[in-house]
């Protein structure tokens, strides 16, 4: 019996134990994340101390958090850098496009190893010794310098930059109280008091009063709780870090005490002014002691109102500092809760079953005679819309954070390419469902790639044709109803239309007598094995890329396009619908089945009867407002065997700047469309791009309007 409970001790630490490294991997993939943006701005700016403390911090915070859930090959790799970046902050080691170089190198192999810790691949250990020993040698050529003298002097602007962020020192008064489960966390306080220790003058005061007797003692549980007074110069971001895993669970308190740069300090507080601040006793209570003839905090041991431990602290803070400044700093607690995407995904799902639940009670309330059930029926659907908002909301992530990705893949291109090229982005605070973002990553580095490798062109040829010699790639987005739009445009060569057109003609895509406007011919590019490069790269050339594109933005229901001049640039569009999960729909009915428009594409609906309606099947074009728009039957697209009505319906939708006309039987009205995926067998069938399901059980098609539009302008 004592084994079976062991087993299932052991088995829940390793569930924790798997918990929190799992925790750690994902704050380190954002750290990283953060360490390359910092990095590629700091290659702009090299003296910038801010940005060389955030690369620091970075490195410290994955070096400290790597030891402590057990990940010893990346926190002694990462030791490495942060010892480089020191230098860097004293000013010992200049910022130079080497060391960038090799910081990037070393956040790959960092993220290598986070990856092999996962899926239990061997880490590439040579690679992480090459990058070591070139950092190593980095570090000893500026010593040599350092003794020798040969190395430059620092600029006065440099050297007041450095002497800034790390000469004045700062005292934080430390609570460190620990949730009695932290040892079940496979987490050790002593390791974060050490760490907290190597930040500068540090002395720690354990609270032990809190222990129980023996016989009442958890092993795994932690009763103590520690005071720390520290005085350093790196900052209240430094100590933040070494608690941020542990900041959720754990009461954390830093305060600063003291402050070199302070001109208002004075005498330091006495000890009873110390224990009121900390809120380990109350005014009253120092007033009622003072009336004895002891030390204030022998009397308040003695009456008990504080543990020894509690005065002892407050008597260690006292002593390690004179002066103190009065206002205080304090920590925000935090107001945010990670939680896991598939959590999440399942969270999404169990509202879309909501939706489709709630659907069928309002259409029950509607054909019921009791008296409260469409007033429950409404509150339902309305409780229903804004969880479902809610829950969307959650989900949508700024488009800011991949933009911000290209930045590393424009440098590293464009300098393999003998090219300079800036990148440039705008709207950054759009927002999209994690899901779109994620699949949208690898068609914009194709995109962005084609437009360095084919747009932009060398230095030589832009000063030659009048233009600077570095050239820019813009990536903007916005939002436009429920949709976003995506524009990558670069300053570059632009397109050919007479190049892509004699390479269509070779390929047999058309005849030379085809007589096609610059936006069809514009389009081949997106044609498979398309490419009109003249030599093949390890970037492009060999026509595999842009109709990938195409695939995977119809694949996210969205729609792509084109725009050029020649001489001036290139302009891809990407429209895209802001989530993947439910929509906004417009229900018509063709015959006895149901069909949805995302509701974003419906630009009105017009009824038309009599010869008017014959009119417009027999010439497939309609006129509304003195606007001549397509016009398409539902029935005959889908090949539905019935008979049309007398009366049609119209839905005109949109997509891009191309508007056509579809006609249905009738018209249902808005719905809240759960968007189900299609089987195998039906996931090529054109025009539709999922299902839902209805309040009745039965199954409605979500059409794709990309398709069907672009199916009715091939058609016309």
């Amino acid at each position: 019996m004592i084994q079976n409970k062991a087993s299932i001790s052991g088995d829940t630490m390793d569930r924790q134990t798997q918990q929190q490294q799992g925790a750690f991997r994902q704050e380190a993939y954002e750290l990283l994340g953060e360490l390359e943006t910092a990095l590629l701005e700091l290659e702009e700016a090299p003296d910038d101390a801010e940005l060389i403390g955030r690369v620091f911090r970075a490195m410290h915070t994955i070096k400290g958090s790597g030891a402590m859930f057990g990940f010893d090959e990346i926190s002694n790799f990462t030791h490495e850098i942060e010892t480089a970046y020191d230098m860097v902050r004293e000013g010992r080691l200049a910022v130079t496009k080497e060391l960038i170089n090799l910081s990037l190198a070393a956040r790959d192999q960092i993220t290598d190893m986070l990856a092999a810790s996962k899926s239990g691949d061997d880490i590439d250990e040579v690679r992480s010794e090459e990058i070591v020993s070139e950092f190593r040698a980095l570090m000893a050529t500026t010593a040599l310098l350092d003794i020798t003298g040969e190395k430059m002097e620092a600029s006065p602007e440099e050297t007041d930059t450095f002497e800034t962020d790390t000469s004045l020192t700062t005292t934080y008064r430390i609570r460190f109280r620990p949730s009695e489960d932290l040892f079940s966390y496979g987490t050790d306080p002593l390791l974060l008091l050490e760490e907290l220790g190597q930040l500068g003058e540090c002395h720690m005061v354990a609270h032990t009063d809190g222990i129980p007797l023996l016989a009442d003692m958890r092993p795994d549980n932690c009763y103590v709780f520690w005071d720390v007074i520290l005085t350093t110069n790196r900052g209240v971001n430094a100590i933040e870090d070494v608690f941020i895993f542990v900041a959720d669970t754990c009461d954390i308190s830093i305060r600063i005490v003291d402050a070199e740069d302070d001109e208002e300090c004075q005498a330091y507080k006495k000890l009873g002014e110390i224990l009121v601040e900390r809120g380990d006793v109350t005014p009253e209570e120092i007033s009622r002691m003072l009336t004895g003839q002891k030390r204030i905090g022998q009397l308040l041991t003695e009456a008990g109102v504080v543990s020894p431990d509690t005065v002892e602290s407050a008597l260690v803070e006292q002593e390690h500092i004179k002066t103190i400044r009065r206002n205080r700093k304090g920590v925000e607690s935090a107001n945010s809760l990670r939680v896991d995407a598939d959590k999440l995904d399942t969270l999404v799902d169990l509202v879309g079953e909501l939706v489709t639940v709630q659907a069928r009670l309002s259409q029950e309330a509607a054909g019921s005679a009791i008296g409260n059930i469409h007033l429950i029926a409404e509150e339902v659907e309305r409780l229903v819309s804004e969880l479902r908002d809610n829950t969307m909301s959650i989900r949508m992530r700024p488009i800011g954070g991949t933009f911000s990705k290209f930045k590393r893949l424009v440098r590293d291109l464009s300098e393999s390419l003998g090219k300079q090229i800036d990148l440039t982005t705008e709207g950054g605070e759009t927002e999209l469902d994690k899901t779109v973002l994620e699949k949208l990553n690898d068609p914009l580095v194709h995109i962005i790639r084609n437009s360095i490798d084919h747009g932009i062109e060398t230095p030589d040829e832009r000063a030659a044709s009048g233009k600077p010699e570095s050239g820019t790639i813009h990536l903007g987005a916005g939002q436009k109803g429920a949709n976003v739009v995506i524009r990558i445009s670069d300053d570059g060569a632009g397109m050919d239309a007479e190049t892509i057109r004699n390479t269509a003609v070779s390929k047999g895509m058309i005849s030379p007598e085809d007589d096609l406007p610059e936006t069809e011919l514009f389009g081949m590019i997106f044609a498979p094995g398309f490419s009109t490069a003249k030599t093949v790269t390890d970037v492009s050339g060999r026509g595999v890329g842009m109709d990938v594109v195409k695939q995977g933005v119809e694949a996210l229901r969205g729609a792509i396009g084109i725009s050029s001049k020649k001489g001036e640039g290139t302009t891809i569009t990407l429209e895209l619908p802001l989530t993947l999960a439910i929509i906004e729909g417009f229900m018509v009915m063709i015959g006895d089945e149901h069909y949805v428009f995302p509701l974003a594409a419906v630009e009105e609906c017009v009824k038309i009867t009599g010869t008017e309606m014959e009119d417009v099947r027999r010439r497939n074009m309609m006129n509304i407002r003195d606007s001549v728009v397509p016009y398409q039957n539902l029935r005959e697209v889908f090949n539905i065997d019935s008979a049309p009505s007398d009366t049609e319906r119209i839905v005109v939708v949109s997509s891009g700047e191309q508007r056509v006309g579809f006609g249905v039987d009738s018209v249902v009205g808005q719905h809240q469309t759960v968007i189900k995926s299609l089987g195998r067998m039906y996931q090529d069938i054109k025009g539709i791009s999922g299902a839902t399901i209805l309040g009745d059980g039965s199954v409605a098609l979500i059409l794709d309007v990309v398709q069907l539009v672009s199916d009715a302008d091939a058609r016309r």
